[in-house]
């Protein structure tokens, strides 16, 4: 691999890795602070213990049809675009799913911090948002740019380069959707 190309990977994976601290640093500042009174986080608490039980029961649900599609992707093109399928759908299965708890959590912080005025209730729901945001740019960049980096560093070929990063942004998109759609229901119920 040339050294321009090298470099431009190099700063994209620490972009990645900056995208990921920020979101969890957010995170952490967010669950830092205050969840109200009493009443709250009563309330909150029944919120996040039906949201922790329904994302739980989704991911089963999203993790059977994920390994036949893994299986019958590994089976028609090869091993390499199934691993870059699993890879897609994991990091975004785990950016879904730790974005959502981390969004459930911040509500009663949100309607806490809205209590004292409307800039920080807007404040703190703008940074619980820009975790999932974050953790999703960043996760996609290293995955993207790690496997590629990978797939190079081993001599595979453009072609079976290509249907692997193909299989890894379908592994990605396919659980964003299913996260979508299911979350949709659920605080549509709430």
């Amino acid at each position: 691999m040339e050294g321009s190309a090298s470099n431009i990977l190099q700063i994209i994976i620490l972009t990645g890795l900056l995208s990921i601290l920020y979101g969890f640093f957010t995170g952490r500042d967010i669950l830092n602070s205050s969840a109200g009174n009493n009443k709250m986080q009563e309330i909150a608490s029944a919120i996040q213990v039906g949201a922790k039980a329904y994302l739980n029961r989704q991911y089963k649900t999203i993790a059977i049809v994920g390994i036949v599609v893994l299986v019958i992707i590994s089976f028609a093109f090869s091993i390499l675009v199934g691993l870059g399928y699993l890879i897609g759908a994991a990091l975004s299965g785990i950016a879904g799913y730790v974005g959502m708890l981390v969004s459930v959590q911040a509500n009663v912080r949100t309607a806490e911090a809205s209590r004292k005025g409307l800039s920080q209730g807007l404040s703190l729901a703008f940074k619980s948002g820009a975790v999932t945001g974050m953790l999703v740019a960043g996760l996609a960049l290293l995955a993207i740019a790690v496997y590629y980096y990978l797939l190079l560093s081993f001599g595979i070929e453009e072609r079976e380069i290509v249907n692997a990063l193909v299989a890894l942004g379908f592994g990605a998109s396919s659980n964003f959707n299913f996260c979508k759609i299911r979350w949709w229901n659920f605080y549509k119920r709430c």
